[in-house]
């Protein structure tokens, strides 16, 4: 051994992470998806509620418009990172028509490789070590570890009524140094469906101008709803464009989740510094996606809303059911899950972990415990409705059968 190498050969090599990673806990639904792959290795039929995948297929001509371009060999190179223009153009034209807010294209709309990157990257660029964010709480899991990947600091505020979290926004402002810097909003909110009406956004904004808060809204849901309720948008409040943000994406009301296809509009500064970071990370989305999603956001409406409805009916096939077998649940107004109360006497008994691990192993029903996306959740679960309904009895079926056996 040499005097430059002061290991001996034999010691073990040793692979330590950044700490940013090591602060990272567990990941809370790994032993129920280890569960949900042994028991579908072994021959189960698990019916899956446990994540919001979408299983019904993307509009036919939005297919077809794919398989076409890529077809064409002068697709198949780098894309810009921004997305291509006319892409950008669409999403400007659809938050016209449909919410009134007018973007520019070239400056105000970014194309992300799913919303979860472009919202994971904006973190990483607006935020850093000692910096604090809002979040609402219970927490889908990338609105807190996106911004501690970014090195900064997470306050969770309760979500599940409007008026007490914009109360408690502005008490933690005031009551806080340094300041937050950043406000993270999501409704139609997941996990918990709580829904909002416009009016809530312009209180937003009188408190990001109030307290110099950045704001990024979570818009995922945008066209899952039911009952004549729209989701309002954050950037359709007046001066909302001075102060924050908006990601929506293609994953849910047109069915292209695996195509990841999201986009960034709003506040031209913030999305110029996303820009910066995606132009180091990666080379844009490949052309044959972009130019399908043009075509999905310029004819596919009618096909959206036939999806809602889908939705709506399921939702109310596995509401009507667990209430049936005496559940707490309330059918929400937008979004794809159902947010269940679990029964009292089986809180007494179990951690909500342990309660969905139950109806997994014995009920072969796969749901995601509440505790999933923070303490917050505990004491409830979240059931996805991509099944279709005549599944979604069955899993109710085998949920009673498997508590009341």
């Amino acid at each position: 051994m040499s005097d430059a190498d002061p290991t001996p050969d034999s010691a073990p090599f040793r692979i330590q992470p950044a700490q940013r990673v090591l602060r990272l806990p567990p990941y809370l639904f790994g032993h129920i998806n280890n569960v949900l792959q042994a028991k579908r290795r072994a021959g189960d039929d698990v019916i899956d509620l446990g994540m919001g995948n979408p299983s019904d297929p993307p509009a036919d001509l939005v297919v077809d418009k794919l398989v076409e371009a890529a077809r064409d060999p002068r697709n198949h190179g780098y894309s810009k990172s921004n997305g291509i223009l006319n892409l950008r153009r669409e999403v400007a034209s659809k938050y016209l028509k449909r919410y009134g807010a007018r973007l520019d294209p070239e400056s105000e709309v970014m194309v992300c490789l799913g919303s979860k990157e472009g919202f994971s990257h904006m973190c990483l660029a607006m935020m850093g070590p000692g910096d604090t964010a809002i979040v609402p709480a219970p927490s889908f899991p990338v609105h807190v570890y996106a911004v501690a990947l970014a090195s900064g600091n997470v306050i969770s505020l309760d979500v599940t009524d409007s008026e007490k979290f914009l109360s408690n926004i502005a008490y933690t402002c005031q009551h806080l140094y340094p300041k937050p810097k950043l406000l993270i909003v999501c409704y139609p909110h997941n996990p918990t469906t709580v829904t909002i009406e416009a009016e809530f956004y312009v209180e937003v904004v009188k408190l990001a101008r109030r307290y110099g808060l950045m704001v990024i809204s979570d818009f995922a849901y945008a066209d899952v709803a039911f009952e004549g309720y729209r989701p309002p948008s954050f950037l359709a409040a007046a001066g909302a464009k001075e102060v924050g943000v908006e990601f929506t994406t293609m994953s849910k009301g047109y069915n292209m989740a695996g195509w990841r296809v999201g986009y960034c509009a709003g506040n031209a500064h913030m999305i110029s510094a996303l820009g910066t970071i995606k132009a180091y990370y990666d080379y844009g989305m490949f052309l044959p996606t972009q130019i399908a999603a043009i075509m999905a956001l310029r004819h596919t409406d009618a096909a959206v809303e036939a999806q809602s409805l889908l939705y709506h009916s399921r939702r109310d096939a596995l509401c009507e059911g667990l209430t049936r077998i005496g559940w707490d649940v309330t059918p929400p107004r937008a979004g794809m899950f159902v947010w269940a109360k679990v029964p009292d006497e089986w809180q007494k008994k179990m951690s909500t972990m342990d309660f969905a691990t139950k109806l997994l192993e014995e009920a072969d029903v796969a749901v995601s415990p509440g505790s999933g996306f923070g303490p917050a959740g505990e004491g409830y679960l979240r059931l996805a409705l991509v099944e279709n309904e005549e599944r979604l009895r069955q899993a109710v079926r085998q949920i009673g059968r498997c508590l009341n056996g």
